[in-house]
């Protein structure tokens, strides 16, 4: 087929590899415009468009899409289908009904739970047993389409968004190289009305941990926002982001360090497995805690 691929970051870049690998056209690839990134703030890629542009495909990445002539020059691609992939881009109508099949999006969560922006994160923050990925047909509301096809998955007791994310990723290659074999006999499903839920974008606000919380929700928060932003204590005035975690055995005045690095809750413990010290890389606790004596209790 001939397709329009539209992604930006880390998760979109296997679909456009399978999409490749699966023999299809790509017309061409839009992606968000370098961002300026690092200590020199110098505009920076993202992931799809330096991948897209090591083999040589046509990349656009405009600011908007609802200039008329940006409008215009997506339809004089002629495509069978758009496949899009946290593009970061709202699509107008125009653009929606250009393709001949339309415009498919690849979601990272069962719909219609955790419609928006930070699914992945949302479904290990609230504790939800599974999750997964559908192939949505897009329309003008916030993913509200009807599903094409939909897999699921069990999300690991220890399982931190970055993990699921890159798990989730692979399946959604998987899942749309199916969809686009089978696309003329798919019947597209609505979305049921009722389980609608809104995965609001993550706050930096959302990420100190607060230890009179349940042990659940203390390692849910921990793993869910790991690897970014990265929920986070404060150590003897030092910011140390917590990015692993595990329920434990034990139970004290929240904050208390019990062994380790299991710190009681309001109710139960939780284990770090994987901290990272301000200008750190990332290390298992117990090499964290090498260098970094922990108080009696944290705040």
């Amino acid at each position: 087929m001939r397709i329009v691929f539209m992604g930006t970051p880390d998760f979109a870049v296997p679909v456009l590899d399978a999409l490749v690998a699966a023999g299809h056209e790509i017309a061409c690839v839009y992606t968000q415009p370098p961002r300026p990134a690092g200590r020199g703030k110098q505009p920076r890629s993202g992931p799809v468009m330096a991948r897209a542009t090591a083999p040589g495909l046509p990349v656009r990445h405009p600011v908007s899409l609802k200039d008329p002539a940006e409008q215009a020059a997506f339809a004089a691609l002629q495509a069978d289908v758009a496949v899009v992939v946290a593009y970061g881009l709202i699509l107008p109508q125009a653009v929606l009904d250009a393709p001949r099949a339309g415009c498919l999006n690849i979601h990272a969560s069962l719909l219609p739970r955790w419609r928006g922006a930070a699914p992945i994160h949302r479904a290990i923050m609230s504790g939800d047993a599974e999750t997964g990925v559908c192939i949505m047909q897009m329309e003008a509301g916030l993913d509200t389409g009807p599903v094409l096809l939909r897999a699921a998955t069990a999300i690991g007791p220890e399982e931190t968004t970055g993990e699921l994310h890159d798990r989730l990723a692979a399946l959604g290659a998987s899942l749309i190289v199916q969809a686009l074999a089978r696309l003329d006999g798919l019947r597209p499903k609505p979305q049921p009305t009722d389980g609608v839920t809104y995965a609001a974008k993550i706050d930096k606000a959302e990420a100190r941990v607060d230890w009179t919380r349940p042990a659940p929700e203390v390692d849910r928060l921990i793993r869910g926002l790991s690897p970014f932003p990265g929920a986070w204590c404060e150590v003897a005035g030092e910011r140390v982001k917590l990015l692993g975690s595990r329920r434990a055995a034990g139970s004290g005045a929240p904050g208390t360090v019990l062994t380790g690095f299991t710190i009681a809750c309001g109710t139960g413990a939780v284990e770090i497995t994987r901290a990272q010290r301000e200008g750190k890389r990332p290390l298992p606790a117990s090499e964290v805690l090498k260098g970094l004596a922990l108080p009696p209790r944290l705040g």
